[in-house]
């Protein structure tokens, strides 16, 4: 069974319907990267595979173990979010409540993973300094540490390199890519097609035409949104 199934998905809110008859899968070990034009849906659908917002009809299925809670997530970072005043530590740690938010305390266990994904991002040396004092990519690999306590088995990332310079992009891209090499499967929204095509193995296309393949199969369609093609939005 696949890991996470969408089944004749209609996606929208306040009534009007933004996407209609979606229909992919992603297996354990896929990285997939959603692309699309400006408003084409792409955020709408991962804050509905979050269950942060529902479908206006079809279903999401998950499997393999995979549970809705054990998902961990990168989102947009707002302007509000990127002066949060909290320590590097205290943000990395609260990934750990969605494994059991009625929890007062942390465990030891909870502790030791923390600190393990902070060393994985090379954020260590920041554990007391407070976030809103970091640089953007410093705050990306908190975000990211954070979302691994949060999951074993799957990562999903909007928009992780936006606002980034060339360089730190490009630090972040080979993150993910170590990440998915070490075993989580990978969904990340993106503009840069180019990217999309260097690092994921399958691409979904949402907008006017739907697009769900193999890279290769992607290649051969005949789509528009080609590298050197033009930009796409956040959706």
């Amino acid at each position: 069974m696949a890991l996470l199934s969408c089944q004749e998905l209609c996606l929208g809110y306040d009534g009007k319907e933004i996407l209609h008859n979606l229909n992919f899968e992603v297996n354990a070990g896929d990285y997939l990267c959603i692309v699309g034009e400006n408003g084409s849906g792409k955020s709408t659908l991962m804050r509905t595979i979050l269950g942060l917002q529902p479908a206006l009809s079809g279903a999401i299925r998950f499997g393999d173990g995979l549970k809705q809670s054990e998902i961990g997530y990168l989102p947009q970072q707002t302007v509000v979010q990127k002066d949060f005043p909290a320590s590097v530590w205290e943000i990395v740690l609260s990934g750990c409540q969605s494994r059991n938010p009625l929890k007062p305390f942390y465990s030891k266990e909870e502790k030791e993973l923390a600190a393990k994904n902070m060393e994985r991002m090379g954020i260590q040396d920041f554990a007391r300094r407070c976030y809103r004092e970091l640089s953007g990519g410093q705050q990306q690999r908190v975000l990211l540490a954070r979302a691994l306590c949060a999951t074993r088995k799957c990562l999903l990332l909007d928009e992780p390199v936006s606002g980034l310079d060339p360089k730190v992009t490009e630090q972040m891209y080979d993150l993910i890519a170590q990440l998915h090499k070490d075993g989580i499967t990978t969904i990340m929204i993106s503009h840069d097609i180019s990217a999309a095509l260097q690092y994921a193995d399958h691409i979904l296309h949402i907008g006017n035409n739907i697009f769900f393949g193999t890279k290769q199969e992607y290649f051969a369609s005949g789509n528009g949104f080609l590298p050197g093609k033009g930009g796409e939005g956040n959706g």
